[in-house]
């Protein structure tokens, strides 16, 4: 069971006024121990806190392997490097291919655990200057994810991620993301997902309105920033 990755790096950032909106999606690298709380990193701030940061959404942990794959894809554009996903944590060795829904690990003094992939957002498209960036992200799912804190405590990036608890039959953050994003009304899979206990509470809920409705929720303003005019 104890498989340890060690961090890359750590970052925080402010909430400041950029790209033409209110955002705090630039990280600065952060050295040292610091405290990381129920809500996340000792000085890391959260511009929306209706669809960012929260308890289920503490820390964004996104995989350095794929700036390589967005700099491929978009070679012409810009130098893609980290941390520019708003990310964190930043890591080699773990993916959505590897990380699962509910994996637990003991950083520190802190304890954490996945809940969620990213859904992402407008506001990548801002950073990058892409328009359908986001879109191209969920696509792929090359999301990055989510952890909730279960043990606050003292961390820094010379200690590692060691994982101390998964869940029976877990589900690979990519086949979460396959699922929510890729096949987003198929009725049995949905059910599969409704059963992961240890999903987020706001993933959990439009996992059931989609069942109960045969709906998808709209994606549009997420996405892109605005409603598409159908």
């Amino acid at each position: 069971m104890k498989k340890e990755i060690y961090l890359n790096s750590i970052y925080s950032g402010n909430v400041e006024y950029c790209y033409g909106l209110k955002t705090a999606i630039n990280k600065s690298l952060v050295e040292g121990r610091l405290y990381l709380s129920f809500e996340g990193l000792e000085g890391d701030e959260c511009a929306d806190l209706r669809h960012h940061g929260g308890f289920e959404r503490a820390l964004h942990q996104y995989p350095s392997e794929h700036y390589a794959y967005w700099q491929q894809k978009y070679s012409s554009i810009m130098d893609w490097v980290v941390p520019g996903m708003g990310e964190n944590l930043s890591s080699n060795g773990m993916t959505e291919e590897t990380v699962c829904l509910g994996d637990r690990y003991q950083w520190g003094e802190a304890v954490i655990e996945v809940s969620q992939p990213r859904s992402p957002c407008f506001k990548l498209n801002k950073r990058w200057g892409i328009d359908n960036f986001s879109a191209d992200m969920q696509q792929v799912s090359r999301c990055g994810w989510f952890y909730r804190v279960i043990q606050t405590g003292m961390v820094s990036v010379d200690e590692p991620l060691i994982l101390i608890a998964q869940e029976p039959n877990a589900m690979t953050l990519r086949e979460v993301c396959d699922i929510f994003f890729g096949d987003p009304l198929n009725q049995n899979k949905l059910l599969m997902l409704k059963q992961q206990c240890k999903l987020s509470e706001s993933w959990k809920c439009k996992v059931i309105a989609r069942l109960e409705s045969q709906e998808v929720e709209r994606w549009d303003f997420r996405l892109l920033g605005h409603e598409e005019t159908l």
